[in-house]
């Protein structure tokens, strides 16, 4: 025979009275488990009245359940203290037991809309926010005051048209978001990386190349090294050979066929597309020389994993590459030998270290599916409370 407490899932309820109409179920219950003062924890108490409370409760099936709760107003003979029955499962001035806040907070967690969940439950919509929010900042409140992570990534992500960036710290260690803090600019993160504990364990940053995060990594993190990230890295020097191209041919830099082989590394391309390609290079001796170049070094950034030793053979090439890059004319090839010079440590270190940014580009896929699930934020707390719970 099924209990009420595995009917209800609460514990210590006697039932009183059942009734059903219109599609919903009324349960009187009255609480019968153990009482004890608020303030003192003695149960020498004296009964000053019933007391009653009617909340919502987990549906059954389509139907909504409402329970109605049977207690009694206490006075400890020990303290003189007066207090209303507590009721297991159902906090202070709330009108829903925990279980139904529960499941309101799991439904839209899965993914069904607010305006939705709440037509289904009769609640309003403000009601399902709440309810999420509460459960929000308690899964929230369980991971404060983690210590940062020992291997950190930084990157930017789009946040509103109205508050624009917002910048992303990521554990690449153990793949979640670390936190989210709004715009990407030094005067709106000193604030925040001043008053962050556990900066010294910070061992390795990883990064794009932004030279304000760079400067906030040297001044906030002495003891963490800074690894540039091998995708922007080579996407810096395709974005500078294709403006080199369109300087040189105008006409077909255009040739949407020739850019996406252009783009391309060398071991990606099938025979036909080799040979399209050297059918052209061959017209465009000067451009050939640079797509070898620029080829040449490509490989040379992608290599990972090595050594020590590995690394200081490495290191002259990428100098040499650099040196060449700022003896060109070429404005586009100028300005990547500028930048490739200023950030020359940090790429060299990222052929020691085989972490990447990948790991936080994924979590700002994420969080576009949370905004477009909310139809976008306008509060940026409760953004943050939905980053910091969902993606970790």
């Amino acid at each position: 025979m099924i209990s009420l407490q595995d009917l209800l899932g609460l514990p210590h309820y006697e039932l009183i009275d059942y009734e059903k109409t219109g599609g919903e179920v009324r349960i009187s219950v009255r609480y019968t488990g153990p009482r004890s003062c608020l303030n003192c924890s003695s149960t020498r108490l004296k009964n000053r009245g019933v007391v009653s409370r009617v909340v919502r409760h987990v549906s059954w099936a389509a139907e909504r359940v409402w329970l109605k709760l049977t207690g009694h107003r206490w006075k400890c003979r020990e303290c003189g203290q007066q207090f209303r029955e507590r009721f297991p499962g159902v906090l202070q001035a709330q009108r829903a037991s925990e279980a139904f806040r529960y499941q309101v907070f799991r439904d839209h967690w899965d993914g069904i809309n607010r305006s939705r969940l709440a037509r289904r439950e009769g609640i309003g919509h403000a009601t399902v926010e709440r309810h999420c929010v509460h459960f929000l900042e308690r899964l929230a409140a369980e991971r404060a005051g983690a210590p940062c992570p020992q291997v950190l990534g930084i990157d930017e992500h789009f946040f509103s048209r109205k508050q624009g960036y917002a910048t992303t710290f990521c554990d690449l260690k153990n793949h979640h978001v670390y936190d989210v803090v709004l715009g990407r600019s030094e005067a709106a993160l000193e604030a925040y990386l001043n008053r962050l504990e556990g900066k010294d364990h910070v061992r390795i940053v990883c990064m794009d190349l932004s030279s304000t995060y760079r400067a906030l990594v040297k001044k906030h993190f002495p003891k963490a090294r800074i690894v540039a990230d091998r995708f922007h890295v080579i996407r810096l020097v395709n974005h500078h050979f294709l403006n080199c191209w369109r300087q040189l041919d105008p006409d077909g830099s255009k040739n949407r066929g020739l850019i996406s082989l252009m783009r391309r590394h060398r071991h990606k391309l099938k025979p036909e597309q080799t040979t399209r390609l050297k059918a052209y290079l061959s017209r465009h001796k000067i451009l050939e020389i640079i797509y070898s170049f620029k080829q040449r070094l490509c490989y040379l950034l992608l290599k990972k994993h090595r050594t020590r030793q590995q690394c200081a053979q490495l290191v002259p090439r990428l100098l040499k590459a650099i040196y060449q890059l700022k003896q060109e004319t070429l404005p586009p090839l100028l300005a990547l030998g500028e930048t490739l010079g200023s950030w020359s440590d940090e790429i060299a270190t990222m052929w020691r270290f085989t972490r990447n940014n990948g790991i936080t580009e994924g979590f700002h896929t994420k969080m576009e599916v949370l905004q477009r699930q909310a139809y976008g934020f306008r509060n940026f707390k409760n953004y943050q409370l939905r980053v910091r719970v969902l993606c970790s």
